[in-house]
């Protein structure tokens, strides 16, 4: 590698997405004025967009050298956007799913790409009333970038237990901590992407879409991480938006000293073991169920082991990488998470709280919103 091109790797990025919500009604802004988003994108050059919905805003970082600037990042782009919807009567919420609205009553954004996917998707794709937050670290080099994704795949279902915030979906408790994922799913070209032997391997597989006039590009490659193809990234995206912000430097924290760990394996000769497709997709499931509440597969031990037990394992796994990187402390916030609980949990809770103290279904569902508003800018 040059030293240019060791100056850029693992950098970090982050994109998230947002809810617009009323702040009088708690719904959906399914129409908010198109001002609001010039506003945004005056403020913060190039790095507040659109999403498929006209209810949704999502932000993305500045290439960050290290997780203390995207700190920074996050903190700005939040509080800015929040400041700007605030002067129209709308708050932004940090969560992969608003937890009484219905898709039937949204509108997608009207652009070429949008109406594309409106056009080629159907109702799947209208539906797709969530929210994600996207994770690049840099890895310039393209056959290093498909080497890593093939072995980080392993640590996706982590990575998502610690972040769920969908539990709600049309006023219903789904019983699952990311129902986000259930409703993703049913997109094309999602969920765990194949196993690629190299760079031009992956290449061959996608231009065998893009020559057959399916997709534009592999930006229409919807899967749990892939190779970015705006930048030289790494993108994981298999995690829900966390509404706590440390939560979400936690994740990203432990996907950036992952992804370093793996490579300290790399240039040792050394790898992490890769295991079946159906696997990690029964961990995915368990993740996306369950969360943090009743642990994953161990596949070496072929046990269930607690969540508790296996985070314990991941960060000393990862704690040289972590010391390397400079997030130490951002990667044992995870035991935080374990004691507090995910967004999922506390929404869960205040709805059963406020149910208790005498409130109807509609009346908690509004104190769930009004916690999901305060906590997105907890930081403050």
């Amino acid at each position: 590698m040059s030293a240019k091109s060791a100056s850029q790797a693992f950098t970090l990025g982050i994109e998230e997405e947002y809810l617009l919500v009323d702040r009088q009604t708690r719904q959906l802004a399914s129409d908010p004025p198109e001002q609001l988003f010039r506003a945004c994108a005056k403020a913060l050059p190039k790095m507040v967009t659109h999403e498929f919905l006209r209810a949704q805003i999502e932000i993305g970082t500045k290439v960050c050298t290290d997780i203390a600037e995207a700190r920074e990042e996050l903190i700005r782009l939040r509080q800015c956007v929040a400041d700007i919807a605030d002067r129209f009567g709308l708050a932004i919420i940090a969560a992969s799913s608003h937890p009484s609205a219905y898709w039937t009553d949204q509108q997608h954004t009207r652009l070429d790409r949008y109406d594309l996917l409106a056009e080629d998707l159907g109702a799947v794709v209208r539906r797709l009333l969530t929210c994600g937050m996207h994770v690049h670290v840099g890895i310039p080099d393209n056959d290093q970038r498909i080497d890593l994704m093939n072995q980080c795949v392993y640590f996706l279902p982590h990575l998502l237990a610690l972040s769920t915030s969908s539990p709600f979906w049309g006023g219903d408790n789904t019983g699952l901590k990311s129902y986000r994922l259930s409703v993703f799913n049913e997109l094309p070209r999602t969920g765990l992407p194949d196993r690629f032997n190299s760079w031009s391997d992956y290449q061959r597989h996608v231009n065998v879409l893009v020559e057959a006039g399916l997709i534009k590009d592999a930006s229409m490659l919807w899967w749990d991480i892939r190779p970015s193809c705006r930048f030289p990234t790494l993108e994981m995206r298999v995690t829900d938006v966390c509404t706590r912000l440390e939560d979400a430097l936690c994740i990203a924290a432990l996907y950036l000293a992952t992804l370093k760990m793996l490579d300290n394996l790399r240039q040792n000769n050394q790898r992490w073991r890769e295991y079946a497709p159906m696997l990690i997709q029964e961990n995915r499931w368990r993740a996306q169920r369950y969360g943090i509440d009743s642990g994953l597969i161990d596949f070496r031990l072929e046990t269930k082991v607690e969540f508790a037990e296996l985070v314990e394992q991941w960060i000393d796994l990862v704690g040289e990488a972590a010391d390397e990187l400079g997030c130490p402390n951002e990667i044992r916030h995870a035991r935080d998470i374990i004691q507090q609980g995910t967004s999922a949990h506390r929404q869960t809770q205040t709805y059963q709280q406020a149910r208790s103290q005498g409130a109807d279904h509609q009346q908690a569902l509004e104190a769930v919103i009004d916690g999901l508003i305060e906590e997105t800018l907890s930081f403050r």
